[in-house]
């Protein structure tokens, strides 16, 4: 579903480029961001999970991010992923993000800790009301041993610079959930590749893509013939897109 607003679409979960010796490569990361301005796609996840922000150390993901709005020259939109289970390092991240002009930030869940629903209410509350930043929730219980019910994103939904959620359950049924009871401005993406393209058309509003690190184009113009409720359109471009999908998951991702 299409509603006025820049972060909607197609947006890839952009890989982090190293070389062998697991240093980050900046010049690929710079040809990475001129690909996706180029191709289409409407804003780039720096640190998510695909980015592989488990994996490197805190000067190396502040790094990866700033450079990454760097290059983007505010051609397109860079949501800096600084969720962590710490609230502290959440709200560390989120405020070096905020001072680096990125244009939002995607906070995944607290994992390991396996807090209640309460105290993940109390959790993106804190990290909200401390920076004044745009905030989208990640849920990914496969990977985080928790989940964010529909219940405290709707009220989560209610807090001031939470502007949106990334389900990436791959739950249509929870999909359906978020469409009918968050507000009709409360930004809603998948984070599931293979059921993307039926969550916008059911009223989503784009999707984070590990595929359009690979497809963009193809990607974006799935993504927007759902929007526009071309639905033939976007199950055919969809169907292309599949084995991809299938495959980039053979093993762990990162």
């Amino acid at each position: 579903m299409r509603i006025n607003h820049p972060l909607t679409g197609s947006m890839v979960a952009l890989i982090t480029p190293m070389f062998e010796d697991g240093s980050v490569d900046f010049v690929a990361l710079e040809s990475l961001v001129e690909f996706h301005i180029a191709s289409g796609t409407k804003a780039i996840i720096s640190m998510g999970t695909t980015g592989e922000s488990a994996t490197l150390n805190h000067t190396e993901h502040v790094e990866v991010m700033r450079r990454t709005i760097e290059f983007s020259k505010g051609r397109i939109a860079v949501i800096a992923g600084t969720g962590a289970n710490s609230t502290t390092e959440a709200i560390t991240l989120t405020k070096a993000a905020k001072e680096m002009g990125a244009d939002a930030c995607l906070l995944v869940t607290p994992y390991y800790n396996k807090p209640t629903q309460e105290g993940l209410y109390q959790h993106y509350k804190l990290i909200a009301e401390t920076v004044d930043i745009d905030q989208i929730l990640y849920n990914v219980p496969g990977r985080t041993a928790v989940d964010l019910s529909v219940d405290t994103t709707v009220r989560l939904s209610e807090v001031g610079n939470i502007i949106g959620i990334k389900d990436a359950t791959g739950d249509l049924a929870v999909a359906k959930a978020l469409i009918d009871q968050c507000p009709d401005d409360f930004l809603l993406y998948s984070g599931d590749d293979a059921t993307a393209v039926e969550f916008i058309l059911m009223g989503g509003h784009g999707g984070i893509s590990v595929s359009a690190n690979v497809a963009p184009k193809l990607v974006s113009d799935a993504y927007n013939a759902a929007m526009d409720g071309d639905q033939n359109s976007a199950e055919k471009i969809n169907s292309a897109l599949v084995g991809l999908h299938q495959h980039l998951f053979v093993e762990s991702n990162p």
